[in-house]
This record gives C-alpha cells, structure tokens and sequence, in this order.
C-alpha cells in the first residue's frame, strides 16, 4: 500500500499509562519525603541525646550511664592568657578530645567571687565540651568581683575574637549567664565583636539594669504594659547593690573597712566579716547590720536614691534600647522563681529583640537562676531538653 495509507486491521500504537506512570511518581517522593524525614528525625535525635547528656552532666559531673556514652568525648583542659588592648586576660579553654576543627563557644560567668573557677561554670563548660565544641570561659574580674560595668565588654568581646581566630574563623556561640548576659547581648550588638558571634545565648540574664535594682529593693517585678506584680526577691541581690555602690551609703572614713567587711559576707565569710563591725561609726554599723541580717527595709530608700542617682550609668550598660544594630540569633532561657534577675527580664527582651533574630525564649520551672531545678516536672524536663538541643544544633 502507499505512504500513510493504514492497513484495515492494524493495531493502533499502544498510548502510555499516565496514570500507572503518576503512582510511580508518587511512591518514589513519597519514598523520598520518608527518607527525609527519616534522617531529620535521626539528626534531632542525636541532637537530643547530646542535650540530655549535656543536661545531666552539668546536673552531676560524676553521672554515668549508657546514653550519657552518646557522641561524648573526652575532654582536655588548659589554663590560658589572651592578650587584649585593655590588658592580659585569663580564661581557661576546654577542648574535646578526637575533634580536630571543633565549633567553639564563650561561656561567661555571672556575679561571684570564683569567675572562672566557680564549680557550676566548669561544671557547665566541661559538659558543653563533651558534646563536641571548644568551650572558653574568660575570667571577668569586674563580675568577680560583683560590679557590672562597661569596662567587661570588651574582654567579653576580645574572648570571643580570639576563639575565633583559634578555631579557625568559623564563628562561636556565645552564652551569657546571669548579669553577664546584659553584657553579652552589648557585645552581639557591637561592631567590633558582632562578625565573630554564630550565636547568642542567654541565661537569667537582665535587659534594663535599674528595673532589676528596683526590684531587688521593693520585691517589685516590672512586667511590659506597665504591671507589676509582688515578687520576693533574693537579700543577697541588695547587699550587691550597696557594695557597688558603696561611696552612696558609708562615710569616706568607714569605706575600706566596709568594703572589706561587706566583700567577706557576700564571700560567705561570716568569720571575717563580723569582728570587723566594731571597727565602723555607729551609723556605718547600723546599716551594715541591716544588710547582715536581711532587714533590707531599713536600707531601701536609700537604695532606691542610689538607684536614681545612677540611672544614667545603669543605662548605660542596660541592652533595652541599643540592640537595633543585632544579627545574631538569639536563645533565651530563664528560670521561673528566678529571684535575683526576674523572669519577666527576658520578656522585656522578647520585645527589644528583632523577631528575626530571635530564635527562642523558654521560661521554665526546670532552670532556677543558674541551676537546674532538681525536682521539675517531666514536661518542663523535656522542654528544656529540647531548648539545648536546639542551642547545639545552632552551635554546630
């Protein structure tokens, strides 16, 4: 027959499936989105253990138990001196044992006397280390000695550039505890330090320094949109105020013995502290004794003179208000019976921080103000669980 002519009984070319050939398609994504979501849930699982791990070993260094052998390392310790513009500063480094390029982190310790060799810090550094991540912690000595002031910022900030610079320009994380996170959150927003930080975490840590004074003062607690609610807070906080502040409550004659009398209370060296009493004017004595024996209302309104006073230098190290130039992610935790920095503190934050560079805020019974709570429930527990391990994921 001619060209294009068909033959009466020739069968047409078979059409394809399409819709055998769609189920296929679908069962291979399908198949896909399992795999996939397979290996995120593995990778949060690992994530998970690790916090728990953490978690635990910061709760109890000697711990022991199969999933606490989870991804863990060993860890090395060396005591360190970084060279700053404003003077040599100790820190001391703990690296984890196996890992040759390891994400690092900046721990900063809070108010006390220790600095860097305060139990619960090491404690907190070695357990992070274990996890995988260099962790230093640079000894403040303004904090140690339970000052804040602008003159810690850029050690905190000179810390974090040289772990950079150590580890190999990748970036660290860097967590603020206590009062140190006021401070932590000023370096994040500054210029000079900001290019070093992946991360930011903050734990207890204050967003307006004279709201946290009053508070210490009158058992007030500022929350935004102007309520207050009745919140005992901590004795030891106002006894920190009057000995930073020292010049505003003793006669010039009285202030070495003062300091040195209040410094040793606040050391809990009850033994030192007293016998030096007799040494002070009756008027120095009589507030002395006030603070020793917990009877802050004899000493209030002149800590909340002092308070007005010194706002402006307050201010000045208070993050409300300066972090519109922040880039870093930032994870929030709080304790909520913290009765030294107040939880709605962070709520504050919540507000001055840009929603994009805010990652979390938990505000659990399971943390108090630098301590995990021994007895939470199992639901705060697992929150908490969960906050860490995104703080490692972020870490690395």
């Amino acid at each position: 027959m001619g060209e294009g002519v068909t033959e009466p009984n020739a069968q047409p070319a078979p059409r394809p499936d399409w819709k055998a050939r769609r189920n296929r398609c679908l069962r291979w994504f399908a198949w896909v989105f399992v795999l996939v979501a397979a290996a995120i849930a593995i990778n949060d699982l690992r994530y998970d253990l690790r916090s728990y791990a953490l978690l635990t070993r910061f709760a109890d260094p000697a711990a022991e138990g199969p999933l606490l052998r989870f991804e863990t390392h060993d860890v090395t310790s060396e005591d360190i001196t970084i060279p700053t513009p404003s003077g040599p500063l100790r820190a001391r480094l703990f690296l984890p044992v196996g890992i040759a390029q390891p994400q690092g982190m900046v721990a900063v310790h809070g108010i006390h006397h220790l600095g860097m060799d305060e139990p619960r810090l090491m404690s907190f550094a070695r357990a992070v280390a274990r996890t995988g991540l260099a962790v230093l912690t640079p000894q403040i000595d303004a904090l140690a000695d339970y000052h804040v002031d602008a003159a810690s910022i850029p050690y905190i900030g000179e810390s974090v550039a040289w772990l950079d610079d150590r580890l190999g320009e990748h970036k660290v994380t860097l967590t603020g505890i206590s009062f140190a996170g006021g401070l932590s959150l000023l370096v994040s927003s500054d210029a000079r330090y900001a290019s070093h930080i992946r991360a930011l975490v903050l734990m207890g840590a204050y967003d307006d320094l004279p709201r946290v004074s009053r508070f210490l003062a009158t058992d007030t607690e500022e929350l935004p949109g102007g309520r207050s609610i009745h919140y005992a807070a901590h004795d030891y906080g106002a006894s920190v105020f009057v000995y930073a502040h020292l010049a505003q409550f003793f006669p010039a004659a009285d202030l070495p013995i003062v300091h040195e009398a209040l410094r040793d209370w606040l050391w809990e060296q009850p033994e030192k502290a007293l016998p030096l009493l007799d040494k002070l004017s009756p008027a120095s004595r009589a507030t002395m004794e006030a603070l020793l024996n917990r009877r802050i209302n004899e000493v209030r309104p002149r800590i909340l003179r002092a308070i007005q006073t010194d706002e402006p230098e307050l201010e000045a190290i208070s993050p409300n208000g300066k972090l519109a130039s922040l880039r870093a992610p930032v994870f929030i935790l709080h304790g909520s019976a913290d009765n030294i920095i107040p939880p709605a503190e962070s709520l504050w934050m919540k507000e001055d921080i840009r929603q994009g560079e805010l990652r979390e805020v938990l505000i659990t019974g399971a943390f108090s103000h630098v301590d995990l709570e021994k007895h939470a429930p199992v639901i705060e527990e697992l929150r908490l669980v969960r906050f860490v391990a995104g703080v490692l994921r972020r870490a690395n």
